[in-house]
């Protein structure tokens, strides 16, 4: 029988677990990262050390611990996701959640626009911590700025309507709900890909996010990881223009397999900074290094996108290990640790229909 369908209160923990584990793990990863996010890997190891960062530092204003708009867009993706949930559990509507994740999107927006909360305002958008403009990409802040809503009937494959040349990082980076939903990978595929296009409309932007979905869904499920990126690698094939995608995973894999990882082959696969690269190096890094923690230090000492990468390279080390499989130490002292893993109880707790 189906978990999904049935599960067990073991099947629930374990996927609370990984939920907790996703969330919090990609926090981690965007916080140690995010000091580092535009040095050089020269400049990271002249200011740290030849082994570069070794754990959180101070940001430019000497804070430890601050997260970026990679997690406070993931955290706005739970919030959507979980309504439109909620919204079928309870009045039998279905459909809805292109419209609601794209709302959620748009509060993130206000946050990146507005000093505080306004008045009235409800769940994130009324947590203060996250009114913080912490050098959020482009694509998503002009995608934003209009209002498309992905029809879930469009045929992937074409340039979306909204930045259509535009394939940045800032899709995948906020994607990994979609694989923490419950849902089957192919179906976080889907629905990844098509809020990606909301702002980003590069096939290869939006097919990036939607693979790293699928990827937490099969991690979800108890996959290992190579297992979990094969499968995404089957989805991608199904659809048209998904070669770079594939190409970028696919040197990620065969660099892995070579062993003996380093900063400098890292940096082979890119910088990050567009969506394919970001996912290739988070996926490099999680699977050459065993030990969560090293895998997390490998995916931010480069001279690329370190915060992105440090973020989804975190979302699949926690969704294959859990919250307990991440470093204490570090989780302890990222910021918005508590309301996160608040979010992440209740936004399982309703995938899970407990």
């Amino acid at each position: 029988m189906d978990d999904r369908l049935n599960p067990s209160w073991e099947a629930t923990a374990i996927y609370r677990a990984r939920v907790r584990g996703s969330l919090l793990g990609g926090a981690i990863g965007d916080a140690l990262g995010y000091p580092i996010e535009f040095a050089s890997l020269d400049r990271i190891r002249a200011a740290h050390g030849a082994k570069g960062v070794t754990g959180l530092v101070p940001d430019g204003q000497g804070a430890v611990g601050r997260v970026t708009d990679d997690t406070q867009m993931t955290l706005f993706t739970v919030e959507g996701l979980r309504q439109a949930h909620e919204r079928e559990r309870h009045k039998g509507i279905g459909g809805g959640w292109p419209r609601l994740v794209r709302d959620a999107y748009g509060r993130w927006f206000d946050t990146q626009r507005l000093p505080g909360p306004p008045a009235g305002a409800a769940g994130l958008a009324a947590q203060g911590w996250l009114y913080a403009r912490r050098a959020p990409g482009n694509a998503c802040l002009s995608g934003l700025a209009q209002d498309f809503v992905p029809d879930p009937g469009d045929a992937l494959g074409r340039p979306g309507p909204v930045n259509s040349d535009s394939k940045g990082c800032g899709a995948v980076m906020r994607s990994a709900p979609f694989g923490l939903a419950r849902v089957p990978g192919d179906t976080a595929f889907l629905m990844a890909a098509l809020c990606a296009q909301t702002t980003h409309g590069h096939p290869t932007g939006y097919y990036s996010a939607g693979a790293f979905a699928a990827m937490v869904a099969h991690l979800v499920e108890g996959d290992s990881l190579e297992g979990a990126v094969l499968r995404a690698l089957r989805l991608l094939a199904r659809h048209p223009g998904h070669e770079e995608t594939t190409a970028a995973l696919r040197r990620a894999l065969d660099l892995a397999a070579e062993g003996a990882p380093t900063a400098e082959k890292v940096q082979t696969l890119g910088g990050g900074w567009i969506g394919e690269e970001a996912l290739a190096i988070a996926v490099y890094c999680a699977l050459v290094e065993p030990d969560v923690r090293q895998a997390l230090l490998l995916s931010v000492n480069h001279s690329g996108d370190s915060d992105s990468i440090g973020a989804v390279c975190g979302n699949l080390l926690g969704a294959r290990h859990g919250d307990h499989g991440l470093p204490h130490e570090w989780l302890e002292r990222v910021e918005g640790r508590a309301e996160t893993t608040v979010l992440a109880d209740d936004f399982a707790a309703e995938c899970a229909g407990r």
